[in-house]
Parts: structure tokens; C-alpha cells; sequence
């Protein structure tokens, strides 16, 4: 059974990402954005570094000027913006992508996350009953799952709000993870905090070494990762929408004119971000199983397509830019696909209006033990990523 996403590299439950790389990146004062802050609050592999759109944005970009980020992933665009004062939009087809972009935006407090946690937890009327299976009872203790399960259906089905945007991401971001042993951080039994465990290999791993899950008081945890995440955080100004960014009509409806695109679409090769993430799209309203099929993302069949599928993003970008706008893309390749990463993406910008500026090699990815790293067959050298920076025709 793989661990993993997608390929080797991975060791299941150990994976060697510092869980605060964030700001190991971009010299435009990044290190100033404190390392437990909100932009932490759920890692998972399709994520840059904080450093990269700071940087860029603190350099750059003028007083007001709208940001947009059309493969959001976990928000960290969105909240390099938040943190500068700039308002933003992220888009991503991914439910859990969107629900983290979202919670980056939110504006609330520790206070109002955790009232409205103890209002649902102490409403019985909410639905806790909870899936079945060996699986499921090996990684959350039973009162932990009802609990989980009882925030699902609320969170689910009543009126959206910033803290109950906020709550949802306190809650992914603890599903699962290590144990530690101090006061517990995750919800469950041993397991990987960037992507959900697959249930055959689990099983089998927490049987072989003993491990049974713990028993956690969710509404103590929910309450100091509430206070972690988002003590002290100043205002923010923007949205987030799920929607497929290939789509014209999405675009169509959005009324903001945007003046710096900084964004890192799928690297070619990695396809699984929805199988990844699927105990997390389960407490969106997902399944509880892994479903390997279905997803709405960038087809990777071949670079010809791919590249095609990029450049409906960059048509649907350039729609909604302003005058003399610029956009800045990260981009690679998973270690195991012999395809030069620029000239895919410069394949991809062709009839478009966006002119490529300039082409920076970025560091590889296994500096930091970043986004792609985690894919490479361990035999392999890891893939350079490129910055690529370019201009709307005027």
C-alpha cells in the first residue's frame, strides 16, 4: 500500500516538512509575520512558501491594489495580502482549499470561535452520528468522532459566518496529525498532518505498533488553536470562491480589477490533491471514503494538454486585470516527469496577453523540504521551480 500521495518519498506518520517553514523564505520582511500565525493553521503539500507572495507584494505592490490568486490551495497568497493590508480574492475548485482560503480571510476572534464551538457541541438536535468501520474507530476515540461528527452537520448546514469560517479551519487543520506528549495538537491517532492516511496502510500501522487514539477534549483544543491562530490578527479585506478557474463565466461575475496575480498552479504530475486531503473533504460533506475520481482540476494526460488548460487561467486572469498589471507564477515539475518546467509554462502563456518579463530560478524543493520534494522518487534529484514574472500587453 503507498502512504503517500503519489509516489515515493513519503514515510508514512514522519514526514520531515518543519511544521513552520513558512518564512524560511523572501527578504522583503517576511520574518516579521509571526511563525504560529493563521497561515499555519492547516498545512498540506500544495503550498509555497509565506516568503514568496510577501515578498513580492511588500516590494511591489501600491496602497490598494487588488490581489488574486486563481489556485489558492491553502490561502497563503491571500493571507501574504491580509498581513500588508491589500485586499484579495483566492479561487480554487478544491472544497478544502476554499474553506482554507476562506478562514484566512476571516475577521473574528478566539472569543467568537469558541462560543460558537460550545453552542454546537452542547446542541444535541445537531447530527453526531459518525462513520463506521475499523478505520474509523482506530483513528479518533468514539466520543471525539460524535463530537467531530456533530460540528460536521452544524458547520455544514447553518448560515456561514467568519467565525464559523474560522471554526472550520481550526477543525481541519487538527484532524489529523502526530501525537505528542504534552496536550495533545490533533484529534486522532498517529498520522501525517499534510494529508489524510490511507485507510488499509493505517490500519495496519497503528495494529503493528499498538497505537490507539486518543482521548481529547475537543472543545480545549479547539480553544487554544483558536488562540494560537488568530489572537492579534489585523483586518482583512477580500473573498474566496470555490470554482474552477478554467471557467469564463466564473470570471465574468467578479467585479474587481486586479493589479498583481501571484499564484502556483498544480506542478505537472500531481494529480491527487482531493484523495489527499479526503478525511478533510469528508467534514466538508465529502464521503468517508477516499474517492480517487471525480475531482475538478487541471488535467494532467500530457504537457500539451496541460499547458492548453493553463492558458484558459491566464485568459480568464487577464479578463479581470487592470491596466498594466503583472503576474508572478511558481512553477514545477514532480521530480519523475522529464519535462522542462519553463518552457511549459511559457508554452502556456502564448496568446495571451500576459508578456513573460522574466524567468528566476527559485531554489529546489528540497530546500525546506517544500511542495514537490514530497513527490520525488527519494532516488531522484528534486525539481527546480521557476519564478516566472510577466505584464499585461498593454
Amino acid at each position: 500500500s503507498n502512504p503517500g500521495a503519489t509516489g515515493g518519498g513519503v514515510a508514512l506518520f514522519q514526514e520531515s516538512r518543519p511544521q513552520h517553514d513558512d518564512l524560511r523564505e523572501g527578504r522583503a520582511g517576511a520574518s516579521r509575520v509571526k511563525a504560529g500565525s493563521l497561515n499555519a493553521i492547516c498545512p498540506y503539500f500544495t503550498m509555497f512558501p509565506l516568503g514568496f507572495p510577501y515578498a513580492v507584494l511588500k516590494r511591489r505592490a501600491g496602497k490598494r491594489q487588488w490581489v488574486l490568486d486563481p489556485f489558492s490551495r491553502r490561502g497563503t497568497t491571500n493571507y501574504a495580502a491580509r498581513s500588508l493590508g491589500l485586499p484579495s480574492l483566492g479561487v480554487d475548485s478544491s472544497p478544502v482549499a476554499a474553506a482554507l482560503t476562506r478562514a484566512k480571510l476571516a475577521n473574528t476572534s478566539p472569543h467568537d470561535i469558541v462560543g460558537l464551538a460550545k453552542r454546537i457541541l452542547a446542541d444535541e438536535s445537531w447530527d453526531d452520528s459518525a462513520p463506521r468501520g475499523e478505520f474509523w474507530s482506530l483513528a479518533y476515540e468514539s466520543r471525539v468522532l460524535r463530537s467531530l461528527s456533530r460540528l460536521r452537520s452544524a458547520l455544514r448546514t447553518r448560515r456561514t459566518s467568519p467565525a464559523s469560517d474560522a471554526l472550520t479551519a481550526v477543525v481541519l487543520g487538527a484532524l489529523h496529525g502526530p501525537m505528542n506528549k504534552g496536550a495533545p495538537w490533533y484529534f486522532s491517532n498517529q498520522s501525517p498532518r499534510t494529508y489524510s492516511p490511507k485507510p488499509n496502510y493505517a490500519v495496519g500501522y497503528w495494529r503493528r505498533n499498538a497505537f490507539l487514539p486518543p482521548k481529547v477534549d475537543v472543545l480545549d483544543l479547539i480553544e487554544r488553536r483558536a488562540h494560537r491562530y488568530y489572537a492579534g490578527e489585523n483586518r482583512a479585506e477580500g473573498r474566496a470562491l470555490q470554482g474552477d478557474s478554467r471557467d469564463p463565466t466564473l470570471f465574468a461575475a467578479i467585479e474587481e480589477r486586479f493589479s498583481w496575480i501571484v499564484t502556483s498552479p498544480p506542478y505537472y504530475g500531481m494529480r491527487t490533491y482531493v484523495p489527499d486531503q479526503w478525511i478533510r473533504s469528508w467534514f466538508l460533506g465529502g464521503p468517508p471514503t477516499v474517492e480517487y475520481h471525480g475531482a475538478v482540476q487541471v488535467v494532467h494526460r500530457s504537457p500539451a494538454i496541460f499547458s492548453q488548460e493553463l492558458r484558459q487561467v491566464w485568459l480568464n486572469t487577464a479578463s479581470v486585470a487592470a491596466d498594466g498589471a503583472r503576474m508572478v507564477i511558481r512553477f514545477g515539475t514532480i521530480g519523475d516527469r522529464l519535462i522542462d518546467a519553463r518552457e511549459l509554462i511559457r508554452e502556456s502563456l502564448h496568446d495571451t496577453p500576459w508578456i513573460v518579463q522574466t524567468v528566476r530560478g527559485a531554489r529546489t524543493s528540497d530546500a525546506g523540504k517544500r511542495q514537490a520534494w514530497q513527490f520525488t522518487n527519494p532516488s531522484s534529484d528534486a525539481s527546480q521551480e521557476f519564478d516566472v514574472w510577466t505584464k499585461l500587453h498593454a
